[in-house]
């Protein structure tokens, strides 16, 4: 059997800036994989396809994808881009910044026109009021397994226990209450894994979670049990997985795909195609789609084969029928590599042709893909499999910082909490979101990689920042201030409505 495991992620993005990091990196990130990616498992659903994948959608994705403030400016930002690419269509040699003739551009325009304007009307038809609606519907139809995960996205091992089971708990309520029924199964953020944590997986009710393949050293044909509970870790195949995203030799990196990189800045529109590995951007030759249609089919046969072999390999070796699980992030498809919708669903297709049986995590547990217990240890699915990019060097004043602002909050809200307060405590509340926003393992990823480092920083610093003003007011008996503070920074976010911290475990 195969899996295919995608994992749906972005932090919380709204109100923190627009361009080029912020609430730019949500709007493109939906019109180019959340949209198509939902329309192509709408399209299999409506041919009868079931048990397709397992999506995660973290529960600060979701926050979003409702929320009242992203759904308008999302409405906005599809409509500039029909404006952005209908002066393109139309622009002359004057159009001046760009360095690419008008010809060139007038065609780009007129595709680019026709894309935002579909996705203007998909939007205007499944995505107006929440993306809840659509999550649910391809649960009730049986086309995915949804998967479940903490609030704001913690590196879970360098969290402290007591607020890492209670972000887990939460984000498990969080998904019940927005699409109707709570996930058995996770992805833990970043794959990342310390022993012990499978205690808390199975006192939470949750099943399985995702591990990478060198925390079974490689042997990911079966599911298996962590240690003595009954949670199924199930490892990514990275021969399988590598196929389509090594940055060396994936699918993405085929000449003919349209290049993520190169923008034409007069438009902000993407003219170009990847071309060749080193060439630089204004010498990249124009995007062609009609040049990826034989690519993508090669690739999807390419695909299907090499999944085929590998299982056949697998079951030999093991003597059993064996599983291989692929996994990606989702916003690959579409967002980073253009042309991976199609893709996507093509292989989803492709497969059952092939005679590969195609089913979630959670059917392959139910039908026994379950193999003997693994002595797991520490893991994740970053740089060297280990926990370098959240605890290295490099970010080693963010781990100080993070520890010290949640030692803070669960002091103060341990306290509050021991004077027997009955009713909900909206300045607790407010401590623990902020607490748990700092500790998003977004952050100290984005530090580590050098990707707009400076704005992580920045975002880790407001919401540590946040809870400390909090803490202080509470903790000196200043209770108006404290409820003044907790209103004001919720106003400013506004998500986790649920989120309550009586439901702290006792330390």
């Amino acid at each position: 059997m195969f899996s295919l495991v995608l994992h749906s992620h972005l932090p919380w993005l709204a109100n923190h800036g627009r361009w080029p990091v912020g609430e730019e990196w949500l709007y493109q990130s939906w019109a180019g994989s959340y949209q198509p990616v939902f329309a192509a498992l709408r399209r299999l659903a409506a041919d009868g396809f079931t048990d397709q994948l397992s999506l995660g959608i973290t529960p600060v994705l979701a926050a979003q994808l409702d929320d009242p403030h992203c759904l308008s400016a999302m409405h906005q930002w599809l409509g500039d881009w029909q404006l952005r690419a209908s002066e393109a269509a139309v622009a002359g040699d004057e159009a001046g910044t760009t360095a690419r003739p008008a010809p060139t551009i007038n065609t780009l325009g007129e595709r680019e026109y026709r894309a935002a304007a579909a996705a203007l009307n998909d939007f205007e038809t499944h995505w107006r009021h929440g993306g809840s609606a659509l999550v649910r519907s391809m649960v009730d139809t049986g086309t995915i397994e949804l998967l479940g995960g903490p609030l704001a996205h913690p590196f879970g091992p360098l969290l402290d226990p007591r607020l890492r089971d209670f972000s887990l708990r939460e984000g498990l309520a969080d998904a019940e209450q927005r699409f109707g029924s709570r996930p058995t199964g996770i992805w833990a953020p970043e794959c990342a894994y310390a022993p012990g944590m499978e205690t808390g997986y199975q006192q939470a009710g949750v099943g399985h979670f995702m591990v990478d393949g060198p925390a079974l050293h490689g042997d990911t044909s079966l599911g298996r049990p962590v240690h003595d509970s009954d949670v199924i870790a199930f490892g990514r195949d990275l021969q399988v997985s590598y196929r389509v995203w090594s940055p060396k030799s994936g699918y993405p990196g085929h000449a003919a795909y349209r290049d993520f990189h190169t923008y034409d800045h007069h438009f902000g529109l993407k003219p170009a195609r990847v071309t060749g590995r080193g060439v630089a951007g204004g010498d990249k030759k124009p995007y062609e789609p009609e040049r990826t249609t034989a690519v993508l089919a090669r690739h999807v046969a390419d695909f299907v084969d090499c999944v085929r072999a590998r299982l056949l390999d697998e079951n030999a070796r093991i003597g059993r029928p064996a599983l291989v699980v692929a996994a990606f992030d989702t916003e690959l498809f579409g967002h980073w590599w253009h042309e991976g919708p199609q893709w996507l669903e093509a292989v989803l297709r492709a497969l059952p042709e092939a005679g590969v049986r195609v089913g979630t995590l959670k059917t392959a547990r139910e039908q026994g893909y379950v193999g003997t217990p693994a002595a797991l240890q520490k893991s994740s699915w970053g740089s060297g499999k280990d926990w370098r990019v959240w605890n290295g060097p490099e970010v080693a004043d963010l781990v100080r910082i993070n520890a010290e602002v949640v030692q803070s909050a669960l002091a103060t809200v341990t306290k509050r909490g021991d004077r027997g307060r009955a009713a909900r405590d909206r300045v607790s509340d407010q401590i623990l979101r902020e607490a748990l926003l700092t500790a998003s393992s977004d952050w100290p990823f984005m530090v580590s990689k050098d990707t707009a480092a400076d704005y992580a920083r920045n975002r880790l610093y407001t919401h540590a920042h946040a809870t400390r003003e909090i803490c202080d007011a509470a903790d000196r008996g200043r209770e108006q201030l404290a409820d003044k503070l907790s209103t004001r920074w919720n106003a400013a976010d506004n998500l986790f409505p649920g989120l309550d911290a009586r439901r702290l475990g006792v330390a």
